[in-house]
C-alpha cells in the first residue's frame, strides 16, 4: 500500500500546472507558475529520471525496487507517458495564457510579426547586448561537436545552398544573463498595448548578421535544450582538499551523460540527426520534440507590464514583540519568538545577526548553511561579524544540489575573511538550519525549518524559533561540537536530532498515540511536510490509523502513503496546499494524552532526511506560541481554495468546499499575523 514517489512528484508538478490553469489567479501569475512547473519538470528529469535510468541500464540482478514495488524498467514506461502527458498540458494552457493575455494587451511577438520600428530596435539591441556574447559553432560531420553545456539553450542553424549543395549547420548558445535577459520589452505599436519578445527571436531576426561570411539561399533556426545526468561524483583522491574534489565534481557533472535532447519539432530530420548522433543520442530513447522555445523556466522572470495582472504585493509583517531599532537578544533574553515567513519578515533574522556581529559581549557565532542569496545579507553579516573579532564558525553545506557552485565560492569567500569555514561532514549532509550566538553571560539559539535565504524567505513559508532556554542552548552547542569534532559522541534533553535520535523519537510519539487510541483516549497526529516517503514511518502511521489515532497530514509534494484505504488507513487524511507561497514548513502535533507536543523540523518524513542528514527538529516548550502552531495547522486544514485532496494519486481534485465557509489558507494567515500587530 505504497505509493511510487516519482509518479506521487509528478502528481504534486501537476498541481503546479493547475494553479497555471486557474482563472482565479491573476493572469501573470499564471505565466509564472508555468516557469515554476518548467523548472521544476527539468529538474526532476536530471535527477529522478536520471537516476531511473541509470538503474534500468544496470545488469545486476540485485538491484533494489523504487517505492511502489516497481523495478527501474517497469517505472521507466510510465514516467516517460507522465513527463510527456504533463508538457502536452503545459503547452495546452502556455498557449491559453497567451490568448488571454492579448486580450489584455499584452503580446509575445516574434521575429515576423514585428513592425519595422520595431524590427530596428531588435537590430540595433542585438547589436549593442547579444552580438559581443555570441560563439556561433559551425559543425562538420568529421569532427566532434564542441561541447554543449546543461542548463542552456542553442539555436541549431541550417544554411541551405540550393537544391543539390551540402547544407551548413551551425550551434549558438543563447545568452541568457541578468545582463541579457530571456524577454526584452519592445517599443509599443499602438497605445494600449505592450509587446514582448524573446531573446531567440531577436538572434533569428539577426542571423543574416551572424553568418554573413557565408553564401546560402536560405537560413533557419530551431531551438533544443539538452539536459545531463546531475549525478555528481567525487574522486578519492586523498591529497586533494573537499572543496578541490567539489570543483572538480561540478566540472564532471557539466559534463555527465546526456539525458534528454528537447527540440523544436519543425527541426528538419537532417540537422537533428547531425545533433543527436553528434551527442550519441538515441532517437526512440533520448529524443522528444517540443515547441518553438525550451527552457521555459525563464517564464518565472517574465518583464512585469502590467501590475493591474500581477498578484498583490503582500508586505512581510513584523513580529509585534520585536520593535524597530531595538535588541532582539534583549527581547529573546526574556521569551522565545517564533517567526513565520513569509508573513513575517526575515528582516528580523538579519538584524539578530547584525546585532550579535557588533555587541562587545558576544564572544562567537557558530551557523549552519545550505542554500543562500545570490547576494546574501547573511554572508556580509557573519564577514562583518569576524572583523569585529568575533569567532565565526560556519557549516557550510557544499553539496546543496545545484547551489554547490555557489556554495564552494561562498566558502572560500569566508575563509578569506578570517571565518572558520566546515565543508560537511563526511558521509552525511548537513541540512539542519541552526545558529548559535554566544554571549558572556547569555546564549541564543535560532532553529528553522528553512534555508538563510532572504530572497526565498519572501515566497516560502518556513517557521524559525528564536530562543535562550538553556536546555536547548546546551544541545545545539552538543550538536555543534559534533558538527566540528565528528567522532564525539553526544546526546540531547530537548532537540530531536538525525541520523541518530529523530527516527526513534519519532517512532516513540506515534507508538504513545497508539497506545493512548487503545486504552480509549483521545489520540492525533497533525503533520505538515514537504514530502513523506519513509516506508517505515508510513506503516506506523498505517498502524496507528488502525489503532483509531486521527492522522491529519499536509503534504505538499510527493506522498507515498495512501489514506482513506479501508482497513488499512481509514483515519487517515491528506491534503496537499500548492498557492502562490512554497509550503516548505515543517510542523508536527501529538495529543500526547491532552498534554500537546508540538515540533517544528528541518526535516521531512523521507528516509534521507532521517537516516543521512544532520537535521534538527525543536519543541516548542513555550505554551503561546504552541497555541499559534495548532491555530495555523488548523487555518491550514480548513483551506477549500488551494487545498488538494490526496486520496487517489494523480486526481487532484480540489478539496471540496460543501457548506464551509471559503479558506484560502496563505490569506488567512496573513490576516491571523496582522491582528497580531
Amino acid at each position: 500500500m505504497i505509493n511510487n514517489r516519482d509518479l506521487s512528484w509528478l502528481a504534486f508538478n501537476e498541481r503546479v500546472l493547475q494553479e497555471a490553469q486557474d482563472k482565479s489567479v491573476p493572469l501573470m501569475q499564471r505565466l509564472r507558475f508555468l516557469g515554476i512547473f518548467s523548472n521544476n519538470q527539468d529538474e526532476f528529469i536530471k535527477v529522478r529520471l536520471a537516476n531511473i535510468i541509470r538503474i534500468s541500464r544496470l545488469r545486476n540482478k540485485k538491484v533494489p525496487l523504487f517505492t511502489g514495488g516497481y523495478t527501474a524498467k517497469e517505472l521507466l514506461p510510465l514516467v516517460n507517458k507522465q513527463v510527456a502527458e504533463g508538457q502536452k498540458k503545459f503547452t495546452d494552457i502556455y498557449h491559453g495564457v497567451l490568448s488571454e493575455m492579448e486580450g489584455q494587451g499584452v503580446f509575445v511577438l516574434n521575429e515576423k510579426q514585428l513592425s519595422r520600428k520595431q524590427k530596428q530596435f531588435c537590430r540595433e539591441y542585438f547589436s549593442s547586448v547579444v552580438s559581443p556574447l555570441l560563439v556561433p559553432l559551425i559543425l562538420k560531420k568529421t569532427t566532434q561537436i564542441p561541447f554543449l553545456r546543461d542548463n542552456n539553450i542553442y539555436h541549431a542553424i541550417k544554411m541551405h545552398s540550393g537544391k543539390h549543395s551540402t547544407p551548413r549547420y551551425a550551434v549558438i548558445q543563447i545568452p541568457v544573463s541578468s545582463a541579457c535577459p530571456r524577454f526584452v520589452v519592445l517599443p509599443s505599436s499602438a497605445e494600449g498595448r505592450s509587446e514582448i519578445i524573446f531573446l531567440d527571436d531577436i538572434i533569428r531576426l539577426c542571423l543574416d548578421e551572424i553568418f554573413f561570411m557565408f553564401s546560402y539561399k536560405s537560413i533557419s533556426a530551431y531551438t533544443f535544450k539538452l539536459m545531463r545526468d546531475s549525478l555528481l561524483t567525487l574522486d578519492d583522491d586523498i591529497s586533494k582538499s573537499l572543496v578541490e574534489k567539489m570543483e572538480d565534481g561540478l566540472q564532471n557533472r557539466l559534463h555527465g551523460q546526456p539525458v534528454r535532447l528537447i527540440y523544436d519539432r519543425e527541426m528538419p530530420d537532417d540537422l537533428l540527426d547531425v545533433i543527436s548522433s553528434k551527442l550519441k543520442l538515441k532517437k526512440n530513447e533520448s529524443l522528444d520534440a517540443g515547441g518553438r522555445y525550451h527552457l521555459m523556466r525563464d517564464l518565472m522572470k517574465f518583464p512585469v507590464v502590467r501590475p493591474d495582472l500581477e498578484s498583490k504585493t503582500q508586505e512581510p509583517l513584523p513580529h509585534p514583540d520585536i520593535k524597530p531599532f531595538s535588541s532582539i537578544l534583549k527581547v529573546v533574553e526574556k521569551e522565545d519568538l517564533l517567526l513565520n515567513y513569509p508573513y513575517h519578515t526575515f528582516n528580523h533574522f538579519i538584524d539578530f545577526l547584525r546585532e550579535a556581529a557588533i555587541d562587545p559581549k558576544v564572544k562567537s557565532i557558530y551557523i549552519t548553511l545550505y542554500r543562500t542569496a545570490e547576494r546574501s545579507k547573511v554572508i556580509n553579516t557573519l564577514v562583518n561579524a569576524a572583523k569585529n573579532g568575533k569567532k565565526v564558525v560556519v557549516l557550510l553545506e557544499l553539496f546543496a544540489r545545484f547551489d554547490e557552485e555557489q556554495n564552494v565560492e561562498y566558502s572560500e569567500l569566508l575563509q578569506r575573511e578570517g571565518v572558520k569555514v566546515i565543508p560537511g561532514v563526511d558521509g552525511l549532509k548537513v541540512h539542519s538550519k541552526l545558529v548559535l550566538v554566544e554571549r558572556k553571560d547569555k546564549s541564543y539559539v535560532y532553529i528553522g525549518t528553512g534555508n538563510f535565504n532572504e530572497n526565498t524567505a519572501r515566497i516560502y513559508g518556513d517557521f524559525g524559533l528564536f530562543t535562550s532556554n538553556q536546555q536547548i542552548v546546551a544541545d545545539t552547542r552538543a550538536v555543534f561540537d559534533f558538527l566540528l569534532n565528528t567522532h564525539k559522541h553526544f546526546k540531547c534533553k530537548q532537540l530531536m536530532v538525525s541520523p541518530y535520535y529523530m527516527r526513534n523519537r519519532f517512532y516513540q510519539l506515534i507508538e504513545k498515540e497508539i497506545k493512548n487510541a487503545k486504552n480509549g483516549k483521545r489520540a492525533y497526529i497533525y503533520a505538515k511536510f514537504n514530502s513523506l516517503t519513509d516506508e517505515d514511518i508510513i506503516e506506523m502511521l498505517y498502524r496507528a490509523s488502525q489503532a483509531g489515532v486521527e492522522v491529519r497530514l499536509i503534504i505538499r509534494g510527493a506522498c507515498c502513503l495512501q489514506p482513506q484505504v479501508e482497513g488499512v488507513s481509514g483515519n487517515i487524511k491528506a491534503i496537499s496546499i500548492v498557492d502562490r507561497y512554497l509550503e516548505h514548513a515543517r510542523l508536527c502535533i501529538f495529543c500526547n494524552n491532552g498534554d500537546e507536543k508540538v515540533f517544528i523540523s528541518s526535516a521531512d518524513w523521507m528516509t534521507r532526511n532521517l537516516d543521512r542528514r544532520v537535521e534538527v527538529a525543536v519543541p516548542i516548550l513555550d505554551k503561546k506560541i504552541r497555541e499559534t502552531l495548532c491555530r495555523v495547522f488548523d487555518i491550514q486544514w480548513a483551506d477549500n481554495e488551494k487545498a488538494r485532496d490526496l486520496t487517489v494519486l494523480g486526481q487532484n481534485n480540489y478539496v471540496p468546499k460543501g457548506n464551509n465557509k471559503l479558506c484560502r489558507s496563505q490569506l488567512a494567515l496573513y490576516t491571523f499575523y496582522k491582528k497580531m500587530e
